[in-house]
């Protein structure tokens, strides 16, 4: 599963690469620096998702909600 995340995080790096070679007008001599730009981008929007995925800190006071069982309030 590892192996796999890790291949299509390279496939995607590529392919982006890809684009931004030719976005810069297929020149040569620049792949590294290709590579790295896209690398870059990915990781920064893979890092930007899963802060966006994790769950918000809950505030204990304000989690406290009062419950009603038969008239009487059960702090939980």
């Amino acid at each position: 599963m590892e192996l796999e995340m890790e291949q299509n995080l390279s496939d995607r790096v590529r392919e982006r690469a890809y684009k931004i070679w030719i976005a810069s007008g297929y020149r040569d001599g620049e792949a590294e620096q290709h590579w790295l730009a896209a690398e870059r981008e990915i990781l920064s929007a893979l890092q930007a998702s899963a802060v966006v995925k994790a769950p918000a800190k809950r505030n204990k006071q304000r989690a406290t909600s009062k419950l009603y069982k038969a008239g009487n309030a059960i702090k939980v």
